[in-house]
């Protein structure tokens, strides 16, 4: 459902680069021989099958759902509404407040049924109008008919603790105790019923519709490129190709039609900005990301020491690096459009969606079989939409609907090293949220930065497999170079792009921005994070326009270099210490949202508030940038 602080009301499109040109051409997995003649003929790439949620926008049984969350949701606040403090101070409150919890989570359910399935038709074709106005209408609806359950949380947390411990002594409201004491954090910033509701009820005529106008904007801009009109993400896919005239074409491209459309990405910025400002300063958070760390149940000061140590960090991993890059290259800077180009004299190919699907399975089944069982269920039902199509959202997602489902995960697959990557990453997310679902609506959701831990630690295990079948030494190289890339993307990029966020929303404070000064910010956060050796030339002061957590999420891009980091030092216990390691991973998964992060990572001998735990993930990216300089030559 919709959380009050951060305004998140759906999926967030993944944005992250996974760079791994030509990592496949130089690795052979063992069912290499096998998927190759299967898919020596162009293959049809699968696309979802949505009918577990319901059959069409005209189901009979989503209207009736429709219905029924109308009708439902008023009884509950028949029912239960100013009666919770009189409920917990009678006898039997354990069983009856339960009771009534249940409830709750049975309509958390429904409406999560119906958004998730409204949110999905809309991202297979954002630019359909039918589609459009059905998302809207769905959202508007499940508004309406979700204000008659506000009062429940707030009156939950004005509940006396002493009342409520006593309550939660019985089981059956003990079983909830992670999800009441998450929701009793919230209660400092929570405000009085009839503001909550006006908050409530404005969230889908201004910051949904604000979001909307981006994604169908998005969707429908075209970029020129050789006299061909193309959607974003094919142009942004040449930033990958080969030659450098074709990459820095499609960078002059995405600048050109950025530039044209910039007046209208910064009204949505500024307007967004200054909305989620009001509501910071009315609920009190100190900090313009403070809303984000609460809802990630996370300690500022856990995330301000990752920003830090990252950042110092910068010389020796991202400048070091594109230095590296660029004597590669032969050159004293690349250009922005260079930035992820393969490697110089590096043969590149397209990998079939066969192969990618037993890179992957392979890649998992030898850490878990288990774990591939569940990420093979995707493939096997239909739960993937990969083709690119237009007006389909960009980027790739994995979707977890309701536990009463199952997630569905959205891809842009075109048959490149790094689609294999976002595949691993989504399904990492799928399986997880396949586990996570026994616990049940309102606690299988996992912070943003948990769920990131599940997606990298999917490309890690994937990458790890191909480059123990790297043939040779350059094989070797070449793989490396690009998981040093694919790194730097997820932990400096992803950085960077969360102190952009923190200097766009600090200075709107004072005012709106003008498109220069937001470009200015932009180009500032990003020579400091990408260093001397990448020169970032006219037009790509205009490339922060594009990336959709800016707009869907604020400040959910750190969770990318927490889970990054996190990963890393995960595997380095897996290496050390691989007996029993899947099953506890595999049971962290499983704790969804129950459990904090300090209580998951225990068992692993990791603690995320140590200051030397962010240096154990950076000095594998270190090692890697280390071992890269003595191939050198």
């Amino acid at each position: 459902m919709f959380h009050p602080f951060t305004g998140s009301t759906g999926h967030v499109p993944a944005v992250r680069s996974h760079d791994f040109e030509s990592a496949f051409a130089a690795a052979r997995h063992a069912a290499q021989t096998a998927v190759a003649e299967a898919t020596a003929t162009p293959e049809r790439l699968p696309e979802w099958n949505l009918a577990d949620l319901y059959s069409g926008m005209d189901s009979p049984a989503l209207a009736a759902d429709l219905e029924r969350t109308d009708a439902e949701c008023k009884a509950f606040e028949e029912t239960y509404k100013g009666k919770l403090a009189d409920m917990v101070a009678a006898s039997g409150a354990g069983a009856a407040l339960a009771a009534a919890v249940q409830r709750y989570e049975a309509l958390d359910d429904l409406i999560g049924r119906i958004a998730s399935y409204g949110s999905l038709i809309y991202a297979g074709d954002t630019s359909d109008p039918a589609r459009a106005k059905f998302y809207g209408d769905i959202q508007e609806r499940l508004t309406d008919a979700s204000t008659h359950l506000l009062f429940f949380t707030l009156e939950l947390n004005r509940l006396e603790d002493r009342a409520l411990e006593s309550a939660m002594a019985d089981p059956a409201l003990g079983y909830y105790r992670p999800w009441i004491e998450d929701l009793r954090k919230d209660k400092p910033y929570q405000l009085d019923d009839k503001i909550e509701q006006l908050f409530h009820e404005k969230s889908s005529p201004s910051r949904s519709a604000w979001s909307r106008l981006f994604d169908e904007t998005i969707s429908s801009l075209r970029f020129t490129v050789d006299g061909q009109e193309l959607a974003i993400e094919p142009t942004l896919n040449l930033m990958q190709d080969p030659k450098e005239e074709v990459r820095r074409t499609a960078g002059l491209a995405l600048a050109d039609t950025f530039g044209k459309n910039l007046r209208l990405f910064t009204l949505i910025t500024n307007t967004l900005a200054k909305d989620k400002e009001i509501s910071d300063r009315w609920r009190g958070f100190p900090d313009v990301a403070s809303a984000r760390h609460l809802s990630n149940r996370v300690e500022q000061e856990v995330v301000d020491a990752m920003v830090q140590a990252i950042r110092e960090a910068y010389p020796r991993l991202s400048h070091r690096y594109y230095a590296l890059k660029a004597r590669w290259f032969g050159k004293e800077r690349l250009e922005f459009w260079d930035r992820n180009a393969p490697l110089p004299k590096v043969e590149s190919r397209d990998i079939g969606w066969g192969e990618a699907r037993e890179t992957v399975l392979s890649a998992y089944g030898a850490f878990s079989p288990r774990m591939a069982d569940i990420a093979r269920t995707f493939f096997d039902k239909s739960w993937i939409d990969a083709p690119v199509r237009p007006g389909k959202s960009p980027g790739a997602f994995a979707h977890p609907t309701v536990p009463s489902a199952h997630p569905y995960v959205l891809l842009n697959y075109q048959g490149k090293p790094r689609d294999v990557m976002t595949l691993a990453h989504e399904l990492g997310h799928g399986v997880h949220q396949v586990l996570a679902a026994r616990q049940g609506a309102l606690m299988a959701p996992t912070p943003l930065t948990l769920a990131e831990t599940a997606s990298v630690f999917g490309e890690m295990l994937t990458f790890r497999r191909l480059l123990n079948a790297a043939e040779s030494p350059r094989a070797r190289r070449i793989m490396l170079a690009q998981k040093v890339e694919d790194m730097i993307n997820t932990v400096v990029r992803q950085t960077a792009f969360y102190t952009f966020e923190r200097h766009v929303h600090t200075e709107r404070r004072q005012g709106e921005l003008t498109a220069d000064k937001i470009g200015d910010i932009w180009m500032n956060v990003q020579s400091e994070s990408l260093g001397p050796a990448i020169h970032l030339g006219a037009g790509y002061e205009t490339f922060w326009t594009y990336i959709p957590h800016f707009i869907h999420s604020p400040f959910y891009v750190y969770a990318y270099a927490f889970g990054d980091c996190l990963v890393n030092s995960l595997y380095a216990v897996y290496e050390h210490a691989a007996d029993g390691f899947a099953e506890r991973y595999l049971d962290m998964l499983a704790a969804g949202g129950t459990k904090h992060h300090s209580e998951l990572l225990a068992p692993f001998g990791l603690d995320a508030r140590d200051p030397a735990f962010w240096q154990t993930g950076l000095s594998l990216i270190d090692g890697m940038i280390t071992e890269l300089e003595g191939m050198e030559g």
